[in-house]
This record gives C-alpha cells, sequence and structure tokens, in this order.
C-alpha cells in the first residue's frame, strides 16, 4: 500500500509534467525523481520530497525548521544545495517543487 506522502509525491509529479512539457518523470539514485530536461530538481525518498534549490535557499524563511541536507556519501559533507524536506511539512511540497522547477529552469536556459 503506497504512503500518503508517495501519493502527494506522485500527485506533484503529474500536476508538473502536465503543466511543463519539459518536465518528465524520473529516477534520483534508484528513487522516484521529477526532472526538467534530463536533470532530476526534486525526488522522493523515506518518506520526504528532497529538492536542489541551492546553497544559498534557507528553509527557515518558510517556516521550515525540521529538515536536513542530502547527504549520500558516507566519507563527504552533505548536499547543501539538496534540501530534504519531511512529510510534516507535505503542505509546502507543491511550492518547493515549483521554486526548485523555476531555479533550475534559470540555470539551463
Amino acid at each position: 500500500m503506497m504512503e500518503e506522502s508517495e501519493i502527494l509525491f506522485n500527485t506533484i509529479t503529474n500536476e508538473l509534467t502536465s503543466e511543463h512539457a519539459a518536465v518528465a518523470a524520473g529516477k534520483m539514485m534508484s528513487s522516484p525523481g521529477i526532472k526538467y530536461k534530463n536533470k532530476v530538481f526534486a525526488f522522493y525518498y523515506n518518506d520526504q520530497m528532497v529538492f536542489r534549490l541551492g546553497k544559498e535557499f534557507d528553509p527557515e524563511v518558510l517556516g521550515i525548521t525540521q529538515f536536513g541536507y542530502l547527504s549520500p556519501f558516507k566519507n563527504k559533507p552533505p548536499m547543501k544545495g539538496w534540501v530534504e524536506v519531511p512529510f510534516v511539512y507535505h503542505q509546502k511540497w507543491r511550492d518547493l517543487a515549483a521554486l526548485a522547477l523555476e531555479k533550475i529552469e534559470k540555470e539551463i536556459r
């Protein structure tokens, strides 16, 4: 049975892929992701969404106080450009996905 968090992730993925021609579902380290022109900007992992928002992004500005940074490597520091946002903040996931998409669109143009 799918978790509520995964259902929401899939809903956000479907919304973004239907609204933007260059957005598609994809994979990030074997997790379901959302990509823009083959570059992943958000993905679902461990009941949370992970967003590529850049090192300068401060989640606390949006009232997100429980978050982490993606840390996939044992011997390397966390990737501060990727913010992990737990399901507690699921009502902000859509906006964060839109922010991450906006950021990657500007970078790739």
